[in-house]
């Protein structure tokens, strides 16, 4: 079991038992009758990630934060299947169980790409979409080739026995997390410690989620195109920003700022998502 959750004003927390077969924790914040936005954390975060965002914005929406099928305090899911499709199929479940018929959707990191599948499966549930620090699936093949080098980080996450054995050791989850923030400040402790002693618990799910990527995502052509108004939002020090190219509707920079866009530049964030 992960460690106990960590406490958040305003924030409410509930599961939901979902069709496609996972046990989804949620937590939510702002007023019930608010515009509702759907958020999505990356890896190897949960729905902490967005406390900063729902400070700047639960006075006027609400926020509706689950953890990742397997992560944070998600259930697994019973046929171990983590392709990024699968994510956007709990997202779209998540709002059946709410009985909401159209949020507003953000997501960052793999979150972001659930994000995106999520807004061409079902276009009509979702009214604006913005996407941060993630590669997208309609990147351009030769500048996919030219920059594939910049993956070679997931391989050992990847890798059958060895990913779960680096995931549960953390040294180089807090890599990650130190190497992709670049806005000039550091993670306290106690932030490093709030992703990195959760995800341990998750290390099966993290070296599947990415092990799925390789084998599978990363080989399907996504065809549909976003048809609300969609931005793709990237730190102008986002190690990853080479794969914004080719993205089907704007994109955004935010100057100063790297990887974790929730966590440093959480009022750009929340403009962005305002203003969709």
């Amino acid at each position: 079991m992960p460690p106990a959750m960590p406490e958040l004003e305003g924030v409410e927390h509930s599961f939901h038992d979902l069709p496609t077969g996972v046990r989804v924790h949620l937590a939510s914040a702002g007023p019930p009758d608010a515009p509702p936005v759907l958020a999505l954390h990356g890896w190897p975060q949960h729905w902490w990630s967005w406390r900063h965002v729902i400070a700047e914005l639960s006075g006027e929406f609400r926020l509706l934060c689950p953890d990742l099928r397997g992560l944070g305090w998600s259930g697994p899911p019973g046929d171990d299947d983590f392709r990024k499709q699968r994510f956007a199929d709990d997202a779209i479940a998540l709002l059946d169980a709410l009985g909401l018929e159209q949020v507003r959707l953000t997501g960052h990191d793999w979150g972001a790409y659930a994000a995106m599948l999520a807004a061409v499966t079902a276009p009509e549930r979702f009214s604006s979409l913005v996407a941060m620090s993630v590669g997208h699936p309609w990147v351009p093949t030769k500048v996919a080739a030219r920059n594939g080098y910049l993956l070679a980080y997931q391989l050992p996450l990847a890798t059958p026995f060895v990913g779960e054995r680096v995931v549960r050791d953390g040294r180089y989850v807090r890599g990650m997390l130190r190497n992709g923030r670049r806005d000039g400040r550091r993670w306290t402790r106690e932030e490093e410690d709030a992703y990195v002693d959760v995800v341990r618990e998750a290390a099966h799910a993290s070296s599947k989620l990415y092990r799925d990527f390789l084998l599978h995502d990363a080989r399907t052509v996504v065809r549909q195109r976003p048809t609300m108004p969609a931005k793709l939002l990237i730190g102008s020090r986002e190690p990853f920003r080479a794969f914004a190219a080719g993205f089907p509707g704007e994109v955004d920079v935010v100057d100063g700022a790297g990887h974790f866009l929730p966590e440093e530049a959480p009022q750009a964030v929340a403009e962005r998502i305002r203003a969709m």
